[in-house]
């Protein structure tokens, strides 16, 4: 419509949630659909955690506005966490608490960029990025990794790439999609690139720190030099399954965390106060339920790769953590089952939902247009089934 700014036209939707709506309308039918396409766990958030939530509403103390970075106990259990668990001393004014990691990273962006500012992406990239980046009147600036090192762009390239408009640099480690991890060698070559240019800031996003399957996680604020240029994003809903609490976090300099206090004041105030008494036992409590799923993601993973290695055509990594795979599939581009053609990621997705009934997400809104993304976060029964309808209609294309 004429009337709608030029900001909103030139966003995108995510391709993550529209492909989901569509599996919601399929299923509406009556269609059997398996979802693979959102990046949710598939666990219950554990017991203690809803305990907590329903203590806090027995409380009675917790049903006005909360503080808009979050309660001060959240905000000293998350500076904990980060000491205890990455290296890294923050005061409680330094985090600020968000609706979900999404309003932190955007909250990063409207603060930082001015019109025409780069930033540095690595690629492929979790869906949101580019558009928050857009959104906040910036410029991005891709740098690809390619299946044959895991989807990691490289230190080299990241010195490449910085120009004098680069004001921020933003990468997840673990990643969505790929699920590829950076090592300590990889993400010290890195720190030594951006250590050269203190006028660049680096979003780290670390949501999936939890379901890591490579033995260490490297946060690089601890790494040395990188303190100041770092904002940390992290939150609740991958390594506690609590996605639907809608809490994130970013843990910066001051400077950063204070203008990002001020722009979130304007947008949502505080997060759910429920929600973060119940992050507070999350965070402070027993991480069992934790490792387990992480263990069972880890299952979960060597049973599709082992089963996508079966079908023709699809070629796979070996993805160190997160729950995806994110295989290239562009061996069936120009193949047809008689009615259908297959141009792109979006047409094989399209024709597996529709063939299979199974939901994916294309490649290309994570800036990789050979790949499809998978998520491994549902039960084994349920990917088996799945993967052996993929099986069955990709070899109908010819």
């Amino acid at each position: 419509m004429e009337l709608l700014s030029d900001r909103i036209n030139k966003l995108e939707e995510s391709a993550t949630i529209a492909m989901a709506q569509k599996a919601r309308e399929l299923k509406a039918k009556g269609i059997n659909v398996i979802s693979l396409s959102l990046g949710e766990p598939d666990f219950k958030t554990p017991q203690h955690i809803q305990d907590a939530a329903k203590a806090a509403i027995d409380s009675g103390k917790y049903f006005g506005y909360s503080p808009v970075p979050g309660y001060l106990e959240l905000r000293q259990g998350i500076a904990d966490k980060l000491k205890r668990d990455n290296n890294l001393t923050y005061t409680p004014e330094q985090i600020v608490v968000s609706n979900g990691a999404k309003q932190s990273i955007a909250n990063v962006m409207l603060c930082l960029l001015n019109p025409g500012d780069e930033v540095i992406v690595y690629s492929p990239y979790w869906v949101s990025y580019v558009e928050l980046i857009k959104l906040a009147e910036g410029e991005p600036v891709m740098i690809k990794g390619t299946i044959e090192n895991n989807f990691k762009a490289t230190a080299d390239q990241l010195k490449a790439a910085i120009t004098p408009k680069t004001k921020v640099v933003i990468y997840s480690s673990p990643c969505n999609p790929t699920g590829a991890v950076f090592s300590r060698q990889e993400m010290e070559a890195m720190a030594r690139v951006l250590s050269e240019h203190k006028n660049i800031m680096v979003i780290a996003d670390e949501i999936y720190e939890y379901i890591n399957f490579s033995g260490e996680h490297v946060s690089l604020a601890a790494l040395p030099g990188m303190y100041e240029q770092t904002i940390t994003v992290n939150g609740f809903s991958k390594g506690y399954a609590m996605t639907g609490w809608r809490l994130g976090y970013i843990a910066a300099p001051l400077w950063v965390a204070k203008a990002c206090n001020k722009m979130q004041g304007q947008i949502t105030s505080g997060a759910n106060s429920v929600a973060q008494q119940a992050a507070v036992t999350a965070i402070n409590g027993d991480m069992e339920a934790t490792k387990e799923m992480a263990a069972a993601y880890l299952r979960r993973r060597d049973l599709v790769l082992k089963l996508l290695n079966e079908i023709p055509g699809v070629k796979t990594y070996v993805p160190n953590g997160a729950f995806y795979i994110f295989p290239d599939i562009s061996a069936f581009f120009g193949k047809s089952d008689g009615t259908t053609t297959i141009n792109d990621a979006e047409d094989l997705c399209m024709y597996i939902l529709n063939n299979a009934h199974v939901s994916l997400v294309t490649g290309e809104a994570f800036g990789a247009p050979e790949c499809i993304r998978l998520s491994f976060a549902a039960s084994e029964e349920d990917l088996k089934t799945a993967i052996s309808r993929m099986k069955e209609s990709l070899a109908k294309l010819e």
